[in-house]
């Protein structure tokens, strides 16, 4: 499908826009929060038919799933395999997602836009229509203390849900939306543009990856100006799909080659430097990546496989 470019409403001022983007959350930490015990999966069975996208992950050890059948969250217990439904689904799909400290979870809703959930509950927050014209493809979300950024596959523009200093969830009619433009080019031709999100390593400005294209942009928060980042000789990101920071280290999945490159940028993220792949035989396309301890957790969307009731998915543990 083409993407129809239409206006995009309240554009940010410069003060807002530094309240909702300049800061962030906190970089990953790798093996020094928690340890993933020897003892624990490699493989976490998923319920069959369940069609995982995304995955996060706390502080504890339990990663949290969504449906792209019917929306529903699952919670595994990482170090049993265990778990169950939290959150019964909408009948709408649940995309990418993100866990806050609170135990709410933002979740990017496809052509639904998005909404929030609370995994202790179960309870839908908040819902928000995103975008204002069609077609539209919320894929992915990344967290800062104020905001909430969501992607949109179909339309080049991103969106950011305003937080209040005490994290409050913002009116439908405060969404924001920053269209990109500089090195940005909208692919017309049906395939995904804006996917995996994250930010650079000092905070000052984001990073998302455009997937047909294959290429990793900065984008000024305030601008929505982008800049392709230097990855040197490195193969295109084609597929690339969720993002995950730690410190200056990035690692960017790419579905369908199931593999997941690992790259070390400059602070600022203008650059990066390959420096190596990780795959494993138990990848079935992979979408996308969260951590804890020292491994790395990657839900198996098997898109090769035509999803009925009966298809098994799992996620895959490998070490970080």
């Amino acid at each position: 499908m083409a993407p129809t470019h239409g206006s995009f409403a309240r554009p940010l001022s410069r003060r807002r826009m530094l309240a909702v983007g300049a800061a962030a959350l906190g970089a990953v930490s790798l093996g020094t929060t928690a340890h993933a015990a020897a003892s624990w999966p490699d493989v976490i069975p998923l319920p069959d038919g369940f069609r995982p996208e995304g995955i996060a992950i706390g502080r504890g050890p339990h990663a949290y799933l969504g449906s792209l059948g019917d929306g529903s969250i699952y919670r595994a217990d990482l170090r049993t395999g265990e778990g169950g439904i939290v959150s019964t689904g909408p009948g709408t799909p649940s995309v990418g997602l993100k866990l806050d400290d609170r135990g709410r979870l933002f979740v990017a809703g496809r052509d639904f836009g998005a909404r929030v959930v609370d995994v202790r509950s179960g309870d839908i927050l908040a819902s928000y229509p995103l975008a204002t014209t069609t077609p539209t493809f919320t894929n992915d979300v990344f967290l800062t203390p104020r905001a909430a950024w969501f992607t949109d596959s179909f339309q080049p523009v991103l969106y950011a849900l305003p937080l209040g200093r005490r994290g409050e969830l913002p009116d439908a009619a405060d969404v924001v939306r920053l269209p990109l433009s500089g090195d940005w080019t909208q692919a017309a031709d049906g395939s995904v543009n804006a996917n995996g999100i994250t930010r650079t390593p000092d905070g000052s400005a984001l990073l998302v990856v455009q997937s047909g294209a294959g290429g990793l942009h900065r984008v000024d928060p305030r601008t929505g100006v982008t800049a392709l980042v230097d990855l040197g000789d490195a193969a295109p990101l084609t597929n690339g799909d969720g993002l995950l920071r730690a410190g200056r280290t990035l690692y960017v999945v790419q579905n369908r080659q199931n593999a997941i490159d690992v790259f070390t940028l400059a602070t600022d993220g203008r650059s990066g430097v390959f420096r190596r792949r990780i795959t494993d035989a138990d990848f079935d396309v992979p979408t996308t990546v969260a951590a804890f301890g020292d491994r790395l957790y990657l839900p198996n969307a098997r898109f090769s496989t035509t999803p009925t009731p009966e298809t098994t998915y799992a996620i895959v543990a490998v070490p970080a």
